[in-house]
């Protein structure tokens, strides 16, 4: 094991040993450049002391020229360094490994609700398998909270209206300290919670424990059909709507002429406020849902059209 894997063997997860990492880098560049000054502070105050025997007057002008070029080239490219080196750490928390376990968070006043996808739910818990990348998909049902877990220096802004995500894999079992750290409200001190990071066997057990309940895909297609969505959407329909099956994942041409990513983000609008994601070649007769469908029913009916495959003849055309 390396001298920096050593230092931070105990960090529970590879994203903070990711982040600790730049964090000494940077110190020890900042202590490297404090001594040089100092020796050089150091140096000249006893060479050129008062009464010393030392040469006096002015540099010549190709010195003094090339000394300014070469420190002044030398910080751009450390300041670049250290530039890529944090935004490419911290983009690749945008993005989840493949695979990845899905989780769903929502966060509202003042507490924080888990949604795993088996149907096991928690509040202000957060259970997770050791070495497997969980990704976390949050949303706000009132106003903008912030999941915040120090040990694994992972903060995270949960907004109303839209789905943000982060994700983490964990190297270390234990209990960690969960916070929201975004003013949100009179009891914004008490939107606390625990992160339990357990053994893939321990965490199987404990989902496996938990009072049965239906997948969220499967909470999803109950609120589709509570909702009435099947009766535009449903394969007996008579109302001309856009196709779900295979939709998840796919290219979009709405009727403003973009065309976009039918993701978790777009799902949500297209749900709660069709007329925004309206797609090209339909009529604007579906309704908005937004003030019907809580944030859980939407979160539900994502997964639930996630689930939904291609048809056999869109699979075999691909």
């Amino acid at each position: 094991m390396n001298p920096l894997a050593r230092l931070f063997s105990a960090e529970p997860t590879t994203g903070a040993v990711r982040t600790d990492s730049i964090f000494l880098g940077v110190c020890v560049f900042a202590v490297v450049i404090l001594l040089v000054v100092l020796v050089l502070v150091v140096g000249f105050t006893a060479v050129y002391r008062r009464g010393s025997r030392a040469r006096r007057g002015e540099l010549p002008k190709w010195l003094s020229r090339e000394i300014e070029i070469g420190w002044t080239t030398a910080t751009l490219f450390v300041a670049l360094f250290i530039f890529w080196w944090a935004s490419s750490a911290q983009f690749s928390q945008w993005t989840a490994p493949p695979g990845a376990l899905e989780i769903h968070v929502v966060g509202r006043q003042w507490m924080w609700k888990i949604q795993h996808p088996g149907g096991a739910r928690e509040i202000n818990m957060l259970h997770a398998p050791l070495g497997v990348p969980v990704r976390l998909v949050m949303t706000s049902q009132d106003v903008i909270h912030s999941f915040y877990v120090p040990a694994f220096r992972m903060k995270q802004d949960v907004v109303p209206g839209r789905y943000t995500e982060t994700w983490f894999k964990a190297v270390r079992p234990g209990t960690y300290d969960l916070y929201c750290s975004e003013y949100c409200g009179l009891d914004h001190s008490a939107m606390t919670g625990k992160v339990v990071i357990m053994a893939p066997g321990d965490y199987a057990r404990w989902a496996r424990s938990q009072p049965e309940g239906d997948s969220l895909a499967d909470q999803g297609r109950a609120s589709f059909v509570s909702l009435g969505c099947g009766g535009c959407h449903g394969p007996a329909a008579k109302v001309p709507a856009p196709p779900l099956n295979g939709l998840f994942g796919s290219q979009v041409a709405l009727a403003d002429g973009r065309s976009v990513a039918a993701d978790e983000s777009y799902l949500r609008s297209a749900i709660l406020d069709p007329a925004k994601a309206r797609v090209a070649g339909y009529p604007p007769a579906m309704p908005a849902y937004q003030g019907v469908a809580s944030e859980e029913d939407t979160a539900a009916l994502v997964a639930y059209i996630r689930s939904l495959a291609a048809p056999p003849a869109v699979e075999a055309a691909r």
